[in-house]
């Protein structure tokens, strides 16, 4: 799968940049995503199984979403047509985006 994290933070000097990495069952790497940050991810074969963990419960209220192909971001997914849930079909571009960070 490629995990990615882009930075939401208003005043960083990183704000809007992002990092992308592959996760396998091969590499083993795992991805921490600080607060602060937008998390997004795509399975790249089917049956994948993905586990994360939270510093905090489940608030759906809290979630916003960003368009996965934002030209701004210009994330590489290494995917055309990925199959979207359905809070990620109602996704913003990331300059509406509104930060609370």
């Amino acid at each position: 799968m490629i995990d990615v994290a882009v930075d939401i933070r208003k005043k960083s000097p990183t704000y809007g940049q992002h990092i992308a990495v592959k996760l396998t069952g091969e590499n083993h790497k795992m991805l921490w995503i600080p607060e602060g940050f937008a998390h997004g991810f795509v399975a790249l074969e089917d049956d994948t199984i993905f586990s994360y963990k939270c510093t905090n419960y489940y608030h759906p209220q809290s979630e916003d979403a960003i368009l996965w192909n934002d030209r701004q971001l210009n994330i590489d997914w290494n995917v055309k047509t990925p199959i979207l849930s359905e809070k990620d079909q109602l996704s913003q571009s990331f300059s509406t985006f509104a930060s609370p960070f």
